[in-house]
Protein backbone atom coordinates (compact mmCIF):
# COMPACT_ATOMS: atom_id res chain seq x y z
CA UNK A 1 0.00 0.00 0.00
CA UNK A 2 1.16 3.23 -0.70
CA UNK A 3 2.44 5.18 2.15
CA UNK A 4 0.56 8.83 3.35
CA UNK A 5 1.68 11.76 4.75
CA UNK A 6 -0.59 14.18 7.04
CA UNK A 7 -2.14 17.33 6.14
CA UNK A 8 -2.32 20.27 8.71
CA UNK A 9 -6.13 19.48 8.61
CA UNK A 10 -5.46 16.49 10.20
CA UNK A 11 -6.16 13.77 7.08
CA UNK A 12 -3.78 11.42 5.90
CA UNK A 13 -3.07 12.24 1.83
CA UNK A 14 -1.22 8.61 0.21
CA UNK A 15 1.87 10.01 -1.23
CA UNK A 16 1.76 8.93 -4.59
CA UNK A 17 -1.55 9.26 -6.71
CA UNK A 18 -2.73 8.68 -10.23
CA UNK A 19 -3.38 11.74 -12.10
CA UNK A 20 -6.13 12.07 -14.72
CA UNK A 21 -4.90 15.43 -17.15
CA UNK A 22 -5.55 15.02 -20.60
CA UNK A 23 -7.15 11.78 -20.03
CA UNK A 24 -10.34 12.73 -21.45
CA UNK A 25 -9.22 11.83 -24.79
CA UNK A 26 -9.09 8.05 -23.85
CA UNK A 27 -12.37 6.12 -24.18
CA UNK A 28 -14.27 5.98 -20.79
CA UNK A 29 -14.26 2.56 -20.17
CA UNK A 30 -10.85 2.23 -20.81
CA UNK A 31 -9.95 5.11 -18.44
CA UNK A 32 -12.25 3.31 -16.03
CA UNK A 33 -9.99 -0.06 -16.23
CA UNK A 34 -7.02 2.20 -16.03
CA UNK A 35 -7.65 3.79 -12.47
CA UNK A 36 -8.94 0.33 -11.26
CA UNK A 37 -5.79 -1.66 -12.61
CA UNK A 38 -4.09 1.09 -10.33
CA UNK A 39 -6.45 0.65 -6.97
CA UNK A 40 -5.75 -2.92 -7.76
CA UNK A 41 -1.79 -2.10 -7.26
CA UNK A 42 -2.03 -0.44 -4.25
CA UNK A 43 -2.86 3.40 -5.36
CA UNK A 44 -5.39 5.36 -3.18
CA UNK A 45 -5.07 8.65 -4.49
CA UNK A 46 -6.80 9.96 -7.43
CA UNK A 47 -6.56 13.18 -8.93
CA UNK A 48 -9.06 14.67 -11.46
CA UNK A 49 -10.77 18.68 -12.07
CA UNK A 50 -13.69 19.80 -13.27
CA UNK A 51 -11.88 21.11 -16.35
CA UNK A 52 -10.52 17.82 -16.97
CA UNK A 53 -13.90 15.77 -18.09
CA UNK A 54 -12.47 12.91 -16.42
CA UNK A 55 -14.94 13.05 -13.37
CA UNK A 56 -17.23 10.86 -14.51
CA UNK A 57 -14.92 7.82 -15.38
CA UNK A 58 -13.55 8.70 -11.74
CA UNK A 59 -16.86 8.03 -10.29
CA UNK A 60 -17.21 4.58 -12.22
CA UNK A 61 -14.00 3.36 -11.06
CA UNK A 62 -14.32 3.95 -7.69
CA UNK A 63 -18.18 2.40 -7.59
CA UNK A 64 -16.40 -0.33 -9.31
CA UNK A 65 -13.50 -0.89 -7.32
CA UNK A 66 -16.22 -0.83 -4.08
CA UNK A 67 -18.43 -3.28 -5.66
CA UNK A 68 -15.42 -6.05 -6.87
CA UNK A 69 -13.99 -5.42 -2.98
CA UNK A 70 -10.87 -3.60 -4.69
CA UNK A 71 -11.23 -1.40 -1.67
CA UNK A 72 -13.43 -1.95 1.47
CA UNK A 73 -15.40 0.99 0.83
CA UNK A 74 -14.59 4.55 -0.35
CA UNK A 75 -13.55 6.06 2.56
CA UNK A 76 -10.50 4.30 2.06
CA UNK A 77 -9.99 6.08 -1.20
CA UNK A 78 -8.53 10.03 -1.26
CA UNK A 79 -9.96 11.91 -4.71
CA UNK A 80 -9.06 15.72 -5.73
CA UNK A 81 -10.71 18.28 -7.35
CA UNK A 82 -10.51 21.27 -8.34
CA UNK A 83 -11.89 24.62 -8.82
CA UNK A 84 -12.10 26.05 -12.69
CA UNK A 85 -11.96 29.89 -12.81
CA UNK A 86 -15.23 30.37 -14.62
CA UNK A 87 -16.49 28.97 -11.00
CA UNK A 88 -14.70 31.29 -8.85
CA UNK A 89 -16.80 33.84 -8.39
CA UNK A 90 -19.04 33.99 -4.64
CA UNK A 91 -22.26 32.58 -5.83
CA UNK A 92 -20.51 29.99 -7.78
CA UNK A 93 -17.84 28.15 -5.72
CA UNK A 94 -20.14 25.62 -3.53
CA UNK A 95 -22.66 25.27 -6.39
CA UNK A 96 -19.42 23.93 -8.69
CA UNK A 97 -18.19 21.56 -5.73
CA UNK A 98 -21.58 20.27 -5.50
CA UNK A 99 -21.69 19.53 -9.06
CA UNK A 100 -18.46 18.12 -8.83
CA UNK A 101 -19.49 15.72 -6.25
CA UNK A 102 -22.56 14.67 -8.53
CA UNK A 103 -20.34 13.65 -11.51
CA UNK A 104 -17.90 11.99 -9.22
CA UNK A 105 -21.35 10.52 -7.23
CA UNK A 106 -19.62 11.32 -3.30
CA UNK A 107 -20.92 12.70 -0.52
CA UNK A 108 -17.68 14.78 0.15
CA UNK A 109 -14.45 15.05 -1.80
CA UNK A 110 -11.28 14.87 -0.09
CA UNK A 111 -9.27 17.52 -1.64
CA UNK A 112 -10.66 20.88 -3.18
CA UNK A 113 -7.98 23.04 -5.31
CA UNK A 114 -8.19 26.61 -6.49
CA UNK A 115 -7.04 25.03 -9.98
CA UNK A 116 -5.41 28.94 -11.23
CA UNK A 117 -5.17 32.23 -9.49
CA UNK A 118 -7.85 32.86 -12.03
CA UNK A 119 -11.40 34.61 -12.43
CA UNK A 120 -13.22 34.01 -15.60
CA UNK A 121 -16.05 35.50 -16.99
CA UNK A 122 -18.89 33.14 -15.88
CA UNK A 123 -19.75 30.84 -18.93
CA UNK A 124 -20.64 27.00 -19.46
CA UNK A 125 -17.86 25.66 -21.70
CA UNK A 126 -14.14 25.58 -20.14
CA UNK A 127 -12.20 26.31 -23.09
CA UNK A 128 -10.99 27.65 -25.24
CA UNK A 129 -10.04 30.42 -22.95
CA UNK A 130 -11.01 34.05 -24.67
CA UNK A 131 -8.61 37.23 -23.43
CA UNK A 132 -11.51 39.24 -22.72
CA UNK A 133 -12.99 36.21 -20.48
CA UNK A 134 -10.08 37.01 -18.16
CA UNK A 135 -11.23 39.39 -14.95
CA UNK A 136 -9.22 39.97 -11.93
CA UNK A 137 -9.23 37.49 -9.39
CA UNK A 138 -10.33 38.04 -5.88
CA UNK A 139 -8.54 36.19 -3.76
CA UNK A 140 -10.25 36.95 -0.44
CA UNK A 141 -13.41 36.11 -1.56
CA UNK A 142 -12.67 32.94 -3.23
CA UNK A 143 -10.68 31.54 -0.67
CA UNK A 144 -13.98 32.84 1.24
CA UNK A 145 -15.78 30.39 -0.85
CA UNK A 146 -13.62 27.43 -0.41
CA UNK A 147 -13.57 27.80 3.57
CA UNK A 148 -17.65 27.53 3.23
CA UNK A 149 -17.13 24.20 1.02
CA UNK A 150 -15.21 22.97 4.00
CA UNK A 151 -17.61 24.18 7.18
CA UNK A 152 -20.87 22.67 5.09
CA UNK A 153 -18.59 19.69 4.85
CA UNK A 154 -18.61 19.14 1.31
CA UNK A 155 -15.09 18.88 1.69
CA UNK A 156 -12.10 17.40 3.72
CA UNK A 157 -8.92 19.13 2.97
CA UNK A 158 -8.89 22.79 1.07
CA UNK A 159 -6.13 23.90 -0.77
CA UNK A 160 -4.71 26.01 -4.20
CA UNK A 161 -2.66 24.99 -7.28
CA UNK A 162 -0.45 26.95 -9.69
CA UNK A 163 0.28 29.72 -6.89
CA UNK A 164 3.12 31.21 -6.57
CA UNK A 165 5.31 32.01 -3.11
CA UNK A 166 3.99 35.86 -3.25
CA UNK A 167 0.59 34.87 -4.09
CA UNK A 168 0.67 32.00 -1.70
CA UNK A 169 1.79 34.03 0.98
CA UNK A 170 -0.79 36.61 0.16
CA UNK A 171 -3.24 33.73 0.58
CA UNK A 172 -1.97 32.92 4.13
CA UNK A 173 -2.30 36.76 5.54
CA UNK A 174 -6.09 36.65 5.59
CA UNK A 175 -6.27 32.58 5.44
CA UNK A 176 -7.08 30.76 8.15
CA UNK A 177 -3.84 28.41 8.85
CA UNK A 178 -5.31 25.27 9.63
CA UNK A 179 -7.78 25.27 6.46
CA UNK A 180 -4.77 26.09 3.73
CA UNK A 181 -3.58 22.33 3.53
CA UNK A 182 -1.69 21.65 0.02
CA UNK A 183 -0.32 23.71 -2.60
CA UNK A 184 -0.23 21.56 -5.91
CA UNK A 185 2.77 22.64 -8.50
CA UNK A 186 4.20 21.41 -11.04
CA UNK A 187 7.78 19.86 -9.92
CA UNK A 188 10.43 17.63 -10.82
CA UNK A 189 14.03 17.48 -11.60
CA UNK A 190 13.89 20.25 -14.39
CA UNK A 191 11.46 22.28 -12.03
CA UNK A 192 12.56 22.07 -8.68
CA UNK A 193 10.32 24.49 -6.83
CA UNK A 194 13.25 25.53 -4.11
CA UNK A 195 11.68 28.53 -2.92
CA UNK A 196 7.92 27.22 -3.15
CA UNK A 197 8.74 24.36 -1.04
CA UNK A 198 10.73 26.46 1.51
CA UNK A 199 7.95 28.76 2.07
CA UNK A 200 5.24 25.67 2.48
CA UNK A 201 7.84 23.85 4.98
CA UNK A 202 7.59 26.63 7.36
CA UNK A 203 3.96 27.00 6.93
CA UNK A 204 3.40 23.61 7.37
CA UNK A 205 1.29 23.27 3.92
CA UNK A 206 2.08 19.88 1.91
CA UNK A 207 3.45 20.43 -1.44
CA UNK A 208 2.14 18.06 -4.10
CA UNK A 209 3.90 17.54 -7.39
CA UNK A 210 2.36 17.30 -10.53
CA UNK A 211 4.11 17.01 -13.88
CA UNK A 212 6.41 14.24 -11.88
CA UNK A 213 7.89 13.35 -15.03
CA UNK A 214 8.75 16.68 -16.68
CA UNK A 215 5.33 16.04 -18.55
CA UNK A 216 6.61 13.47 -20.50
CA UNK A 217 4.22 12.58 -23.51
CA UNK A 218 1.96 15.07 -22.50
CA UNK A 219 0.61 18.07 -24.53
CA UNK A 220 3.39 20.40 -23.12
CA UNK A 221 6.25 18.25 -24.81
CA UNK A 222 7.99 18.52 -21.99
CA UNK A 223 11.71 17.40 -20.73
CA UNK A 224 12.09 14.00 -22.06
CA UNK A 225 13.58 12.20 -19.14
CA UNK A 226 13.49 8.80 -20.47
CA UNK A 227 16.46 9.91 -22.51
CA UNK A 228 17.94 12.77 -20.41
CA UNK A 229 21.97 12.02 -19.83
CA UNK A 230 21.84 12.86 -16.24
CA UNK A 231 18.74 10.94 -15.17
CA UNK A 232 19.80 7.90 -17.11
CA UNK A 233 23.32 7.33 -15.43
CA UNK A 234 21.95 7.79 -12.03
CA UNK A 235 19.39 5.31 -13.17
CA UNK A 236 22.14 2.78 -14.42
CA UNK A 237 24.03 3.01 -10.80
CA UNK A 238 20.96 2.24 -9.57
CA UNK A 239 19.49 0.03 -11.28
CA UNK A 240 17.00 1.91 -11.57
CA UNK A 241 14.53 3.51 -14.58
CA UNK A 242 14.42 7.17 -15.37
CA UNK A 243 11.13 7.99 -14.12
CA UNK A 244 11.94 5.85 -10.79
CA UNK A 245 14.61 8.39 -9.87
CA UNK A 246 12.20 11.54 -10.62
CA UNK A 247 10.15 9.94 -8.11
CA UNK A 248 12.15 8.71 -5.56
CA UNK A 249 13.85 12.34 -5.64
CA UNK A 250 10.15 13.77 -4.84
CA UNK A 251 9.62 11.66 -2.26
CA UNK A 252 12.92 12.13 -0.52
CA UNK A 253 11.66 16.07 -0.77
CA UNK A 254 8.90 15.26 1.60
CA UNK A 255 6.07 16.31 -1.31
CA UNK A 256 3.39 13.82 -3.01
CA UNK A 257 2.86 13.13 -5.73
CA UNK A 258 0.16 12.88 -8.85
CA UNK A 259 1.40 10.66 -11.85
CA UNK A 260 0.09 10.00 -14.84
CA UNK A 261 0.64 6.58 -16.22
CA UNK A 262 -2.25 4.10 -18.54
CA UNK A 263 0.30 1.51 -18.13
CA UNK A 264 0.30 -1.42 -15.43
CA UNK A 265 4.17 -2.16 -15.86
CA UNK A 266 4.86 1.57 -15.79
CA UNK A 267 2.06 1.67 -12.60
CA UNK A 268 3.61 -0.72 -10.89
CA UNK A 269 7.56 0.26 -11.66
CA UNK A 270 6.24 3.95 -9.81
CA UNK A 271 5.22 1.81 -6.98
CA UNK A 272 8.46 0.96 -6.42
CA UNK A 273 10.64 3.54 -5.06
CA UNK A 274 10.27 3.77 -0.97
CA UNK A 275 12.90 0.84 -0.42
CA UNK A 276 15.77 2.41 -1.43
CA UNK A 277 17.16 5.62 -1.35
CA UNK A 278 19.70 8.08 -3.93
CA UNK A 279 23.48 8.87 -3.01
CA UNK A 280 24.55 12.34 -2.00
CA UNK A 281 26.38 12.58 -5.30
CA UNK A 282 22.80 11.50 -7.22
CA UNK A 283 21.07 14.43 -5.47
CA UNK A 284 23.78 16.53 -6.33
CA UNK A 285 23.95 15.91 -9.78
CA UNK A 286 20.12 16.26 -9.82
CA UNK A 287 20.69 19.29 -8.04
CA UNK A 288 22.63 20.94 -10.63
CA UNK A 289 20.27 19.93 -14.01
CA UNK A 290 19.03 23.32 -15.27
CA UNK A 291 15.90 24.53 -14.80
CA UNK A 292 12.60 25.48 -16.68
CA UNK A 293 8.83 25.39 -16.32
CA UNK A 294 6.82 23.51 -18.82
CA UNK A 295 3.21 24.87 -17.43
CA UNK A 296 3.55 28.26 -17.87
CA UNK A 297 -0.10 29.23 -17.96
CA UNK A 298 0.11 31.45 -21.36
CA UNK A 299 -3.34 30.58 -22.19
CA UNK A 300 -4.17 33.45 -19.14
CA UNK A 301 -1.46 35.75 -20.57
CA UNK A 302 -2.56 39.00 -22.32
CA UNK A 303 -0.88 42.26 -23.00
CA UNK A 304 -3.85 44.51 -22.06
CA UNK A 305 -5.09 41.70 -19.45
CA UNK A 306 -4.63 40.76 -15.89
CA UNK A 307 -1.42 39.28 -15.91
CA UNK A 308 0.60 40.98 -18.69
CA UNK A 309 3.54 38.22 -18.55
CA UNK A 310 4.49 34.72 -18.05
CA UNK A 311 6.84 36.61 -15.03
CA UNK A 312 3.84 38.66 -13.62
CA UNK A 313 1.43 35.17 -13.11
CA UNK A 314 4.28 33.24 -11.12
CA UNK A 315 5.87 36.79 -10.09
CA UNK A 316 9.29 35.87 -11.56
CA UNK A 317 9.35 32.56 -9.82
CA UNK A 318 10.79 29.34 -11.70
Amino acid sequence: MVPTLTLNSGYLMPILGMGTFSCDSIPEDELVEILLNGMKLGYRHIDTAACYGTEKAVSKAVLKAVEQKIVSSREELFITSKLWGTDAHDDLIVPALKKSLENLGLEYLDLYLIHWPVRLRKTEKYFPIEKEDIMVFDMKSTWAGMEECKRLGLVHSIGVSNFSSKKLSDLVDFAKSLLLSTRYVEMNPFCQQKKLRNFCKEKGILVTAYSPLGAHGSVYQGVDVLNHPTLNQIAHSNNKTAPQICLRWLYEQGVSIAVKSYNEGRMKENLQIFDWELSEADRSMIANIPQKRVTCGEFFVCPNGVYKSVEQLWDGEI
